[in-house]
C-alpha cells in the first residue's frame, strides 16, 4: 500500500500551517484526493510531498509559486528533462541577475550607511576633546 500523509503530517514535516498547505492546493501545487464524508478529509500522496518540497526549495531560491509551478508541472509531464532544465536556467538566471542588482544597492546602501558613521564618530570625537565645549560656548557668547 502506499504511503499517504494527512494535513497535519506534511504540515508538521515542513514546519507549515494548515491554512498554507491550503493555499498551495487553492494554486494547484498540491493536488491531495479526498476521502472519509463528503470527501472532508485530505489524503496526500508521496507525489504531493515531493512538489511541496520542491515548491519550498524554489521559495528559498526566491522563485514566486507561479514559477515553480511551472517548472514543476513540468517534472510529471512524460516528455524528456530537457525543456525543463531550459526553463530552470532561466528562471535562475533571471533571478540570480535580480539578486545582483539588489546586492549592489545593498553595497551602496552600506557605503553610504559607513560614510555617515564616520561623520558621527568624527564629530563626536571633537565634541569629546578638552576644551571643545568652552570654544563652542565662548562662540555662541
Amino acid at each position: 500500500m502506499a504511503t499517504t500523509y494527512s494535513i497535519s503530517d506534511l504540515a508538521q514535516e515542513f514546519d507549515l500551517t494548515p491554512r498554507a498547505m491550503r493555499f498551495y492546493e487553492d494554486v494547484g501545487l498540491i493536488q491531495p484526493e479526498r476521502s472519509g464524508p463528503g470527501g472532508r478529509q485530505r489524503v496526500y500522496g508521496a507525489g504531493d510531498r515531493t512538489r511541496l518540497k520542491l515548491t519550498l526549495r524554489a521559495k528559498r531560491l526566491g522563485l514566486s509559486l507561479a514559477e515553480a509551478k511551472d517548472i514543476i508541472d513540468m517534472y510529471d509531464s512524460p516528455r524528456d528533462t530537457g525543456p525543463q532544465l531550459r526553463k530552470f536556467l532561466t528562471v535562475l538566471a533571471d533571478h540570480k541577475r535580480q539578486l545582483e542588482e539588489q546586492l549592489a544597492d545593498l553595497v551602496a546602501n552600506l557605503d553610504e550607511v559607513k560614510v555617515h558613521e564616520k561623520e558621527a564618530r568624527a564629530l563626536l570625537a571633537r565634541q569629546a576633546r578638552p576644551g571643545a565645549r568652552s570654544r563652542a560656548k565662548a562662540r555662541t557668547d
